[in-house]
């Protein structure tokens, strides 16, 4: 199986394109998203080749931040997902259809954590006009502020996640929007319950936002970016492929190492990752796992180290990385 987030992992806005090659240089681009009749998300051509063989060989899996409906904007090549994880885990999609065993499921976990509604108007109280730009709430499952980062305080998520955290839920700031996500509402818990449905035996996955610091833990082996926060977070894991890319040509070399992954032997000595804690502001790591010395394959350009763990049994807590993300 392959599941892997989708922005800034394997598409792209405009924006986040980093184009920094000579024009005549740059790759030929597929636009993949359009909204209100404009082209919105992109990736390169050689990378939709390379997600077409990629999904033909595995069950591939888009896991996304995304509600249901923002999911279904994009169109991705190759043919289309049996499974996608929308809403991080809040809704698993069933060729397209949002799986009602699942959203009780999941409603039946969220009990255990404060109402939406109560954390929304804690956030809104909080905020302040001055850099509060908008807010939403996410498919009744979670609740986010957009945000003028340059105003807003600096300790100002530091303060909501020590509140959110008895109430069992994670705070995380990411890019221009802090996100209030309670706890049982993982990628990872949703992805699990694929790989049970679909009986697959390895798992790879790929993201770059903190939010997808759970997923990438689950995996057998990962790939992050040299971008986003999960880098400026400094995360490192044993079975974690850390690549030089940034912008649209991270997600072609994700592509590609997982292609290439797909023919590397799978009997490699099974390790465990441990959390990593991060600062909520800083994303300085607080935490980290130990290198192994154990001898371990490593990835020919970054000499992270590939050990592989076992998938083991469904997440169902908190993410692992609460803060800036």
């Amino acid at each position: 199986m392959v599941a892997s987030d989708l922005d800034r992992t394997l598409i792209y806005s405009a924006a986040a394109l980093e184009l920094t090659m000579p024009d005549a240089r740059a790759p030929r681009l597929l636009c993949v998203e359009t909204y209100e009749s404009r082209p919105l998300s992109f990736l390169t051509e050689d990378a939709a080749r390379l997600l077409t063989e990629l999904a033909d060989r595995t069950v591939f899996v888009p896991a996304t931040t995304r509600t249901p409906e923002q999911y279904r904007r994009v169109r991705l090549p190759g043919p289309p997902p049996r499974y996608a994880v929308c809403a991080n885990g809040g809704h698993l999609l069933v060729d397209g259809v949002s799986d009602p065993a699942w959203r009780e499921r999941v409603r039946e976990r969220l009990t255990a954590c404060a109402p939406l509604d109560l954390v929304r108007a804690h956030m809104l109280r909080q905020a302040r006009p001055e850099w509060l730009l908008k807010e939403r709430v996410a498919d009744g499952l979670f609740a986010y502020l957009v945000v003028d980062r340059a105003l807003l305080p600096g300790s100002w998520v530091r303060e909501l996640a020590d509140w959110a955290g008895p109430q069992g839920w994670s705070v995380s700031l990411q890019g221009r929007k802090v996100y209030a996500v309670p706890n049982p509402l993982t990628k990872s818990a949703a992805v699990a319950e694929v790989v049970r449905r679909a009986g697959t035996t390895r798992t790879f996955a790929a993201g770059d936002s903190l939010l997808d610091a759970d997923l990438l833990r689950f995996a057998d082996t990962a790939w992050r970016p040299a971008h986003g926060e999960l880098a400026d977070s400094g995360l490192r894991l044993p079975h974690l492929r850390v690549l030089p890319d940034r912008g649209v040509l991270a997600g072609e070399a994700v592509l590609r190492g997982m292609g290439s992954a797909l023919a590397e032997p799978t009997g490699t000595e099974s390790v465990t990752a441990q959390p990593v804690t991060t600062d909520p502001v800083t994303t300085d790591p607080v935490t980290t796992d130990p290198v192994t010395t154990d001898p371990v394959t490593t990835d020919p350009v970054t000499t992270e180290p590939l050990t592989t763990k076992p998938s083991g049994p469904e997440p169902s807590g908190a993410p692992a990385v609460v803060p800036e993300g």
